[in-house]
């Protein structure tokens, strides 16, 4: 019995070890996604104030409500980031 509670320890630090790891890369894999390569060029936002307009790089969102998004009306943004963080989640998990 003492060999076979030692294997089942083993394997179940084994396993443990396995699934952190894999926790970890995912966790990586998201952070990497988000932070992105940090070049200097790698825009987020354009906020065009002759037009009052706002782009969002990330997403692809053009809105022309700078002086709204300006005084903290970033609900559209803020939905539409949501829904791509979603989109790009599932897509991950097909």
């Amino acid at each position: 019995h003492k060999n076979r509670a030692q294997a089942m320890k083993m394997l179940r630090s084994k396993l443990y070890e396995k699934e952190q790891s894999e926790k970890n890369t995912a966790r990586a894999e998201d952070r990497k996604m988000q932070v992105g390569s940090g070049d200097r060029s790698e825009r987020i936002r354009t906020y065009n104030y002759p037009q009052g307009r706002i782009t969002d790089h990330r997403i692809n969102l053009t809105l022309y409500k700078l002086e709204k998004m300006m005084e903290g009306d970033l609900n559209e943004v803020i939905e539409a980031l949501l829904t791509e963080d979603q989109a790009s989640r599932l897509s991950r998990i097909s």
